[in-house]
């Protein structure tokens, strides 16, 4: 499936995300895994593309992709090496959809009305909750994003993406700063990379039965960022 299509950007975040993204963006290519299977094969592999890519994530997430294994996808998700071939042609295809999935969900919230209307504190504000709240919802996706280094073609796509996404939030900072809604000494990229490096590392130390939820993660995350921790 290609990376989903975009209304035409409305501010200078999102025209600097579409800029980046063009340069980056390229087709996926169309899974192996036919749909039209008889039922009795699809009832012998239970496992569909998108099961099989959350135990693939998972497993990366634990082991780190380069420590993974094909047999250890297999183990986890209870099937054999052979079966998942009828799904993937290999461990990069899974990772790559699995960027893929990280790098759409932060696509999509550069959409939302919240990151494109309002004055840029807000929409500052507003990213700030929704990255904090990604990687809680999608926290082996995001795992394996923030971890990569560009060791293969897939992995280097991705980070051009998420350094495009990286540039529409310098592009917002750098707004507030001119409207005069944020600090304009601090320099905008370094202020980027401390306030989503703290959203990302949600990702090293969140547990799915945890006594927090994700809401309440976000606000403190935004609390922090946005009033700071000493006592008023």
């Amino acid at each position: 499936m290609p990376d989903p299509i975009v209304p035409e950007p409305t501010t200078p975040a999102a025209r600097t995300v579409r800029s980046c993204m063009a340069k980056t963006i390229r087709a996926e290519a169309p899974s192996p895994y036919r749909r039209t299977r008889p039922r009795v094969e699809q009832q012998r592999r239970p496992y569909d593309i998108d099961r099989l890519t959350d135990v693939a994530l998972a497993v990366f997430a634990q082991r780190g992709f380069d420590g993974a294994t094909m047999d250890d996808v297999a183990r986890a998700a209870g099937i054999t090496k052979a079966a998942i071939y009828h799904h993937v042609s290999g461990k990069e295809e899974l990772l790559d959809r699995g960027l893929r999935r990280a790098l759409e969900a932060l696509y999509a919230a550069l959409e939302e009305p919240g990151a494109c209307t309002g004055r840029p504190i807000e929409r500052l504000r507003f990213m700030v909750r929704r990255v904090a709240e990604l990687a809680v919802a999608l926290v082996s996706e995001l795992t394996v994003l923030v971890r990569v280094r560009g060791n293969s073609e897939t992995e280097r796509h991705a980070i051009e993406r998420r350094r495009a996404f990286d540039a529409a939030m310098v592009a917002i900072v750098r707004e507030a700063q001119r409207a005069g809604e944020f600090e304009a000494s601090l320099d905008a990229p370094i202020v980027v990379r401390l306030i989503f490096g703290m959203c990302n590392s949600i990702v090293e130390w969140y547990r799915p039965h945890g006594p927090l939820s994700s809401t309440e993660i976000a606000d403190i995350v935004e609390r922090v960022i946005f009033n700071g921790v000493t006592a008023r």
